[in-house]
């Protein structure tokens, strides 16, 4: 591809504002370095794509096809190869976190704690307890109903009989 070479100048940083007198470092598209104004070349593909350089070094890096991740100057190596990092010798320690035991409906704090400490043999004893006293509700339940459906006397129904009244206006 055919490239044309052109010199940054003050007019091709888009940053500069007529309010504030600072202008923004561009970054080099093959070594990641800033580009201060005045310095730098920029690079325009036959298909418009533009690529700011630092200097004459990246310029023939980039031009060679190198890739910059294998190059080992570049921030895009230091970066992929974890180089150079401020938070190698200082990781941030990650606070755990504290876990707060609330009394929830039903439920007192005194309660949920007095559960959480039963031994296991305790525990399956209030199990078996709880199953033995549902069971017993359940019996007492199916008692009465069986004493409620007891003193009904069963009615001896009689026989209907059929009136043709009853199905007048049908046609049949």
């Amino acid at each position: 591809q055919v490239y044309r070479r052109a010199p940054l100048t003050f007019s091709s940083f888009a940053s500069f504002s007529t309010m504030s007198t600072s202008i923004k470092a561009e970054l080099c598209f093959y070594s990641g370095f800033k580009i201060h104004p005045g310095h730098g070349v920029r690079y325009i593909r036959t298909d418009s794509k533009s690529f700011i350089l630092l200097n004459s070094k990246c310029e023939s890096q980039f031009l060679r096809k190198r890739n910059p991740r294998k190059i080992a100057w570049t921030q895009v190596y230091r970066r992929a190869h974890k180089k150079g990092s401020v938070l190698d010798g200082k990781k941030k320690k990650s606070r755990g976190q504290r876990k707060v035991i609330r009394a929830i409906v039903g439920a007192t704090l005194d309660v949920i704690n007095k559960k959480r400490n039963m031994k296991p043999e305790e525990r399956q004893e209030a199990r078996e307890a709880a199953v033995r006293e549902a069971k017993q509700r359940a019996a007492a339940a199916a008692a009465a109903k069986k004493k409620a459906a007891a003193p009904k006397v069963a009615k001896v129904s009689q026989p209907k009989v059929k009136t043709s009244a009853s199905h007048a206006g049908k046609g049949r």
